[in-house]
């Protein structure tokens, strides 16, 4: 039985980095009048039920998150473990998701891919319940998207300048881990678990991670002198930040991190508060992805 082809444009007019574009307009212009679509406005933060509701049941094919790595992940939510498959316009400043799958940054170059419709499909994961699509994690990257989302600035060079200016100030932590059947204690400036290898802006985090192996790829930056901060950034721009010597890396399904008190942790750069434990789960070819 063919399934009608419709498509759900999910538009974020105060996310990303390209707010000067009407998104309603570029679509309207460029789509080819024989597409079946629907645009979907997301008002605001309280508007999110009524757009998720009118995603369900909305009998669309394919849905499109257009906006920043916030939007993509709220979309991403609402479709993983269905049938229908998630397209990116990429308006954001890391655009993580879009960049691993191979989506083009030019947005006419994306909205051509999204009208042919060719699609994969990839692994997702959880934290705590909340589902992550490129990286989750704990600790300094954390406290960055913290920092980050309350900023009335957006932008690589705005992330960049916080990451500064917090960096000479961080405190790492100490955390028990539990990968899989391995069980470690550390101290650690940060803990990312990669489903895509890169947290974005073409910055790699886990450059082995692969986005259908079934697995996360765990990496656990140790605490490392300041003066080697350079270095660091080199080999995440590189694809070589598995050979910086405070770098611990590891591969699994399920994970749990223990630590005392409360601390900030982020799923796809989104910041929350937790207490005392997390727990990541993977989630084998479950999202259905336009690229």
């Amino acid at each position: 039985m063919n399934v009608e082809v419709k498509y759900a444009f999910i538009i974020n007019p105060n996310a990303g980095v390209k707010k000067k574009i009407n998104i309603e307009e570029f679509i309207i212009s460029n789509l080819p009048k024989t597409v079946n679509y629907e645009i979907i406005i997301w008002k605001d933060a309280h508007d999110v039920q009524s757009v998720l509701s009118k995603i369900s049941i909305g009998n669309f094919s394919h849905v499109i998150a257009c906006g920043g790595d916030g939007t993509v992940n709220m979309v991403a939510s609402a479709v993983v473990n269905s049938p229908m498959a998630l397209g990116i316009l990429p308006l954001g400043s890391g655009n993580g998701l879009a960049r691993s799958n191979g989506i083009p940054m030019d947005l006419k170059n994306a909205l051509n891919v999204i009208v042919k419709g060719n699609t994969k499909t990839i692994d997702s994961g959880t934290i705590n319940g909340n589902h992550f699509f490129c990286t989750a994690g704990i600790g300094f990257d954390a406290l960055i998207a913290h920092k980050f989302a309350t900023s009335t600035k957006r932008g690589f060079i705005t992330y960049f300048k916080t990451s500064i200016k917090e960096f000479f100030n961080y405190t790492p932590q100490n955390y028990s881990l539990q990968i899989d059947d391995i069980k470690l204690t550390t101290d650690a400036f940060l803990i990312t678990i990669a489903n895509a290898g890169q947290w974005g802006n073409d910055v790699y985090i886990a450059p082995a991670a692969k986005l259908d192996d079934g697995l996360f790829h765990i990496s656990i930056l140790k605490p490392f002198p300041k003066f080697s901060i350079l270095s660091f950034g080199i080999k995440l721009i590189t694809k070589k930040v598995n050979t910086f010597k405070y770098m611990l890396s590891h591969i699994g399904r399920k994970i749990s991190i223990q630590f005392k008190g409360e601390l900030v942790a982020h799923y796809d750069g989104e910041p929350f508060i937790i207490k005392e434990e997390l727990t990541i789960e993977m989630h084998p070819m479950s999202l259905n992805i336009i690229c």
